[in-house]
């Protein structure tokens, strides 16, 4: 791909290809083929004991703008980690097989990434219902505006009293960030650890935007009785923790600053320049 052909967003969607599920993956296409104003790429990375690629719909499959990126059973989250390696776009997003985006969701936030320089961009997430059309916007914790690296963090006092303050399919980040931060290896909860990671990391901002539709339907794994175990719970308390750690090594970074004396050059780097 000539660089002048290289997509501006990338999003990445790890699936199970479960039948009944399918149709949604198709519906998420659709709201692909409507992004304005963007140029798009497609990783899939189908995951699972049921994930053979050949289920993917011929009408997705034969577009050149979507690669597949196949793995025998790692879950999602090394699903994902590895298909940031095929990502050729600047910014790259994620997306579940099972939700849309809306028509501006990549745009807006591609050309705020653009104008500000910042490292992620977020807009919110609506519960969609498919079926009477409804959206019910999530006024999540994080307040509209520019965030700092590592402030996210402070509007999620008590990690077992509610999940992330954001979610990590309301964001698009730098791909490098997103390579550097990765999702972890957990099955649960893998997308906390990444969201923090992401806004601990570097400066951010938040749109008032809608960006995400998370679809509401009776197969959403997260919203089953069983979701909430132990493993979600220490999901969130490593989360957390990652996202504390990243603000004070932010902080003692910000503390230093100048005050780490530079390095004086070894012998042989001394004389390398002398004799350039």
């Amino acid at each position: 791909m000539r660089p002048l052909d290289r997509p501006d967003v990338a999003v990445i969607t790890p699936t199970g290809l479960r039948p009944n599920r399918l149709p949604f993956l198709e519906e998420l296409y659709e709201s692909l083929l409507a992004q304005e104003s963007v140029n798009w790429e497609w990783v899939i990375a189908p995951n699972g004991s049921q994930a053979d690629p050949e289920l993917i719909p011929t009408a997705i499959t034969k577009d050149t703008r979507v690669r597949i990126v196949a793995r025998p059973d790692p879950g999602p989250a090394p699903a994902r980690n590895t298909a940031l390696n095929f990502v050729q776009a600047p910014r790259c997003t994620f997306a579940d097989d099972d939700d849309r985006l809306p028509s501006l969701s990549l745009a807006i936030r591609n050309e705020h990434a653009i104008t500000t320089g910042l490292h992620w961009i977020a807009g919110r997430s609506a519960d969609w219902d498919a079926d009477t059309g409804s959206l019910t916007t999530w006024m999540c914790p994080t307040p509209v505006g520019q965030h700092a690296a590592g402030d996210v963090w402070t509007y999620w006092p008590d990690p077992m009293a509610s999940k992330p303050p954001i979610g990590h399919c309301m964001l698009l980040v730098d791909t490098r960030l997103a390579r550097t931060v990765g999702q972890g290896g957990l099955h649960k909860g893998e997308d906390y650890v990444y969201a923090l990671g992401v806004c601990g990391r570097s400066d951010g901002l938040m749109l008032s935007d809608v960006v995400y539709h998370r679809r509401s339907h009776a197969g959403q794994w997260s919203s089953q009785s069983t979701y909430r175990d132990q493993a979600e719970f220490d999901a969130r308390q490593h989360a957390w923790l990652a996202g504390l750690a990243e603000r004070e090594l932010q902080a003692e970074k910000t503390l230093l600053g100048s005050a780490v004396p530079r390095a004086r050059p070894r012998d042989h780097e001394h004389r390398s320049s002398i004799s350039a």
